[in-house]
């Protein structure tokens, strides 16, 4: 029978933490240090360690979304539940926002008249952004299929791609394709990922330029 540790519960995160790193320590495991805080987040977020070989960053990434968010930048989501998830509170201590246009009736009425998906048209919806934009997916392909339509168009391009949708249709030819864009991103290779974990990137970023101030 597994022992019961009895903590208080602002210790709670810290020693889930320490398990973490020593799991990864027992593995055999050794994260690159500007990611280690976003993987072992996303681990803690899912219990799932496979992630500490499926995330992939690309060339400085974690120092280009850390600079786009202390700059005000936005935060775009294409669920509903990530943008719950996201610590809004944090993000605006740095001037940004975050932004779900997927529930909007115009967003809907437009999808249905394009015979496309709402998370497409959300993408267009979040060019219309005026500052540089995050976007965070979690759950749509369609999502980065429509972003690498309008990059390749020239029509618009994010700041910064949280790209970590789950699912199994077209999931992770999309994801393929956003690696081979200009966009700096964070992206999970294979068919894993969701709403949860999309936030829990964006709040590992927050929470590590929060302890910074």
């Amino acid at each position: 029978m597994k022992k019961i540790e009895h903590l208080l519960p602002e210790e709670i995160e810290k020693r889930s933490f320490e398990i973490i790193s020593e799991e990864l320590e027992r593995r055999g495991i050794k994260l690159p240090q500007e990611e280690e805080m976003i993987t072992k987040r996303v681990i803690h977020t899912s219990a799932d360690f496979e992630y500490a070989d499926t995330l992939v960053y690309s060339e400085n990434a974690v120092e280009t979304v850390k600079k786009l968010i202390s700059g005000g930048a936005d935060i775009v989501t294409d669920t509903n539940m990530a943008l719950a998830g996201i610590n809004k509170k944090v993000l605006a201590e740095f001037g940004g926002e975050a932004h779900c246009f997927m529930a909007e009736e115009d967003v809907a009425r437009e999808a249905k008249e394009k015979k496309t998906t709402r998370a497409a048209v959300s993408m267009e919806r979040a060019a219309q952004i005026k500052k540089p934009v995050i976007v965070a997916v979690g759950n749509a392909p369609t999502a980065l299929l429509q972003l690498y339509e309008m990059i390749q168009e020239g029509i618009w391009k994010p700041a910064f791609l949280i790209g970590v949708p789950v699912g199994f249709v077209n999931v992770e030819a999309a994801k393929e394709l956003m690696t081979e864009t200009e966009v700096p991103y964070i992206i999970n290779r294979g068919r894993k990922g969701g709403s949860n974990i999309a936030a829990a990137i964006c709040n590992a970023v927050l929470y590590e330029l929060r302890k910074g101030k």
